[in-house]
């Protein structure tokens, strides 16, 4: 155990240099590490730690995504689905009555009873999944309870995704999204004191859809009944009046590839572009009606409805309306993030004020620093000349610890904090070990290189087994933890592992030094 190959002597005081020169930049502030990224090559770390909501100051959103809404809409769309089916199926024409949405199902009666395996095949063949009951003619189709689930889980996923991309897209620097639940999303923006812009971001589904209008039932809004396969939708317009609109979607949203905000005519408007498969649906869309009004449609509102003057064969477009810069942003911001599968509401937020966040760190560098402070007087007394060493290793140990986080990125929380501390308190442990085992060998008569020896082969099992106990209680806590948690997990595991190779390697590699520089006859502890 005394002697160490090159090799490995090499590895230790490289990784201990990169350590301290990856920790290096925490030592300055924000602006300072800008600077310096923007200054130095770029293979040199400028990044630090990222600071918490609760050292930062900063919101904290809880939302909630109705996912309920994903499945009615499901529901309504196979009321539509089945209709279109039926009056499609070849042969004999399938008569019914009564289609519906009835509750969770959708019903309907067969007046030809005869039919019956007819329909059945039809409907299998549409979605394999449908849970279909027929008696006496009289059918039911529902969707399943594991599809329900799945739809659930999808819309979920996405919508944590967008929440993700539209956070992303306003500049919000270093947020934490995080999913919470079957239906809940947690949204932490560091250093964001005003969130209401975000707020009003993350509460428009930005559904875009191009509709036709009905331009003779719009012409008479208030002639009572709307015609079959239209909808009443208010208007973004100056006059502010509703348009009666086909409910068929000639384009959708979901085609976009890219929106941007831009000037036409001195007025603000969104540019947009479709896919190849949008650019073919909209340029047949306008070429099919000319002269037409074609509206729209942003989360169920006309925002414009302009008349179509030739067709639009480019795949591209404006949407023109009473934007100013900001709103033309963000809707061209909405639109590139994607719509969401279902309404957001906010359940609760709240606002960390920055000089909260000081106070918490100043308080966390004080206990760092008086912890540390007494344990390198503790180790110093009661070691000696291998206690210096052990504290020089442990001062690599923290350089190493907060190069990990830097590199990881990682968010570093008030928790998180108290993990530095307790492995600041804990960090020389398996130096305790090792030292012991060295003072009880020298006391039985040994001279120092067998007593070093012995004492960091005998105590290297102790060592391994103490820390892995830690090390599956700070894995355990960051796997069923929630953030708080997890991040006092984390830079608990880190400072474990760093710990480790700082009393193992680093601290024997100084000692190993020391010997040969000085060859004692007896090890000062």
């Amino acid at each position: 155990m005394i002697y160490i190959e090159r090799w490995k002597v090499i590895l230790i005081v490289a990784l201990c240099a990169l350590g301290v020169l990856y920790a290096a930049p925490n030592a300055l502030d924000r602006s300072s590490r800008e600077w310096l990224a923007q200054h130095v090559p770029s293979f040199l770390p400028t990044q630090g730690v990222n600071l918490g909501l609760d050292l930062r100051g900063g919101s904290h959103l809880l939302l909630e995504v109705a996912t309920e809404v994903v499945i009615d809409e499901k529901r309504q769309a196979l009321v539509d689905q089945i209709r279109t089916e039926l009056r499609a199926a070849k042969g004999d024409k399938i008569g019914y009555t009564g289609l519906a949405l009835v509750g969770d199902a959708v019903k309907f009666k067969l007046l030809d009873v005869s039919q019956v395996q007819r329909v059945k095949d039809v409907l299998r063949n549409m979605d394999h999944e449908l849970e279909v009951v027929e008696e006496q003619g009289t059918f039911t189709a529902r969707m399943t309870p594991e599809k329900i689930v799945e739809r659930k889980r999808s819309a979920m996923d996405q919508s944590v995704e967008i929440v993700r991309r539209r956070i992303d897209e306003s500049g919000t620097r270093e947020p934490s999204i995080q999913r919470q639940g079957e239906n809940r999303i947690l949204v932490q923006l560091p250093g964001l004191d005003d969130p209401e812009h975000i707020k009003k971001l993350l509460g428009q589904t930005a559904k875009l859809t191009f509709r036709l209008v009905d331009e003779t039932a719009s012409a008479m809004p208030d002639s009572g009944r709307l015609p079959p396969g239209t909808e009443l939708l208010p208007s973004a317009e100056a006059d502010g009046r509703s348009l009666v609109v086909q409910k068929r979607i000639m384009v959708s949203g979901d085609t976009l590839v890219d929106a941007q905000p831009s000037f036409h005519e001195g007025a603000a408007v969104v540019s947009f572009r479709f896919d190849a498969a949008g650019a073919r649906r909209f340029g047949d869309a306008t070429r099919q009606n000319v002269g037409h009004l074609f509206a729209i449609v942003l989360d169920n509102k006309v925002i414009s409805a302009p008349v179509i003057r030739e067709p639009i064969l480019g795949g591209s477009g404006q949407i023109s309306g009473h934007f100013t810069t900001q709103s033309a942003q963000d809707l061209a911001l909405l639109l590139r993030a994607g719509a969401l599968p279902a309404p957001i509401k906010v359940l609760e937020e709240r606002t960390v004020g920055p000089g909260l966040g000081a106070d918490s760190i100043k308080a966390g560098a004080m206990a760092s620093l008086v912890g540390l402070a007494l344990v390198v007087v503790f180790f110093v007394l009661s070691y000696g000349l291998l206690g210096i060493f052990g504290v020089v290793a442990l001062m690599f140990n923290i350089a190493m610890m907060f190069a990990v986080l830097s590199i990881l990125q990682a968010t570093l929380t008030l928790p998180g904090i108290a993990g530095i501390v307790l492995t600041i308190a804990t960090a020389l442990d398996a130096n305790v070990l090792v030292f012991e085992r060295i003072r009880e060998e020298q006391a039985a008569g040994r001279s120092p290189v067998p007593s070093i020896d012995a004492g960091y082969s005998r105590a290297l099992s102790a060592i391994i087994d103490a820390n892995m106990t830690t090390l599956i209680a700070s894995a355990l806590l960051f796997m069923f933890g929630s953030g708080p948690v997890k991040g006092f997990a984390v830079t608990l595991a880190i400072g474990i592992v760093t710990s480790i190779f700082s009393a193992i390697m680093v601290t024997r590699l100084i000692v190993i030094w020391w010997l040969r520089a000085t060859k004692p006859k007896a090890v000062p502890i």
